[in-house]
């Protein structure tokens, strides 16, 4: 399924390479112009270099959760369902407990509250968020969790990176006033290039940092609120349409803003929300639905 939207998606293939040439290259500049001048033969090379190792590892493997995980697509029928008594069954609906659920005319089948239809996917998704091009995937119901850790680990790697090049780049410029002309005169070659990278790396990590952590900021608060972008942009419509009155819809029960946590992260410990791990969200007051209403068609 990943593959069929790499190919029917071009741009989300680009970001895709765009992505890992970005995390290999600054890893590249980190250990071979960053660490080993700086700091060849301390401990502070081994350690540095192992923990933003680390970081990259996590960040790819979180990225790759992402993409290759189902966001939660509402399943195709495997029969083709009449919808022509739909609307005239609407009132017998509601009293048999079906609120919510709509009918998608592009997929032609049911979908859950809060499922929304990706015109990049062709499918409709459960709790849709919004379709990410950097993970080629939408972000749903069932992937949220390693795309936000995705962001959070590309925010460490950037601001680590970019502490490690300032220090890097500090001792460079101390070791040039100290050292003879001599020596100066040798480097005076592989300078300029070293001068490049850093600033290229530097450049990447703020560009890359300043945007994940709008996102990131965006989709917890998302998170707390219980409300995705999809469903802001819906009830700002129904609110401007209304004179600033009251929405005509029923707006979903709000929760404990770490029982709404705990439905995207999973109920393990905090901890367990850094690393990219299956998790099942919370039983009671979670999310459930089966595959299609009690709708008589």
């Amino acid at each position: 399924m990943a593959a069929f939207r790499c190919r029917r998606d071009p741009c989300g293939f680009i970001c895709l390479i765009l992505t890992y040439f970005s995390v290999f290259y600054a890893d590249y500049v980190v250990i071979q112009y960053v660490l080993i001048p700086a700091y060849s033969g301390s401990v502070w090379c081994t350690l540095h270099g192992s923990v933003f190792n680390i970081i990259l590892f996590l960040l790819l493997a979180c990225h790759s959760k992402a993409v290759f995980s189902d966001p939660g697509m509402v399943p195709l029928p495997e029969t083709a369902i009449d919808f022509s008594d739909l609307r005239s069954q609407s009132n017998r609906l509601n009293d048999r407990g079906c609120e919510g659920w709509t009918v998608c005319s592009r997929c032609e089948t049911y979908r859950p509250p809060r499922a929304h239809h990706c015109r990049v996917c062709q499918r409709c998704i459960r709790r849709m968020d919004h379709h990410c091009p950097w993970i080629n995937n939408c972000v749903g119901e069932l992937n949220q969790k390693y795309f936000i850790q995705f962001l959070f680990y590309t925010g460490m790697a950037s601001l680590y990176s970019m502490a490690l090049v300032v220090s890097a780049w500090v001792w460079r410029i101390r070791s040039e006033r100290e050292g003879d002309e001599e020596k100066e005169g040798e480097e005076a070659p592989s300078k300029h290039l070293i001068v490049a990278h850093y600033i290229i790396l530097l450049v990447e990590s703020i560009l890359f940092g300043v945007f994940v952590l709008v996102i990131f900021y965006d989709q917890l608060v998302s998170i707390i609120t219980d409300e995705t972008p999809i469903e802001q942009m819906r009830n700002r419509l129904i609110k401007d349409k209304a004179n600033n009155s009251q929405p005509s819809h029923v707006a979903h029960t709000r929760k404990p803003k770490i029982a709404l946590l705990r439905e995207v992260f999973g109920r393990g410990s905090i901890l367990c929300w850094l690393f990219p791990l299956h998790s099942t969200p919370p039983s009671v007051g979670g999310i459930s639905y089966s595959a299609l209403p009690d709708y008589d068609v």
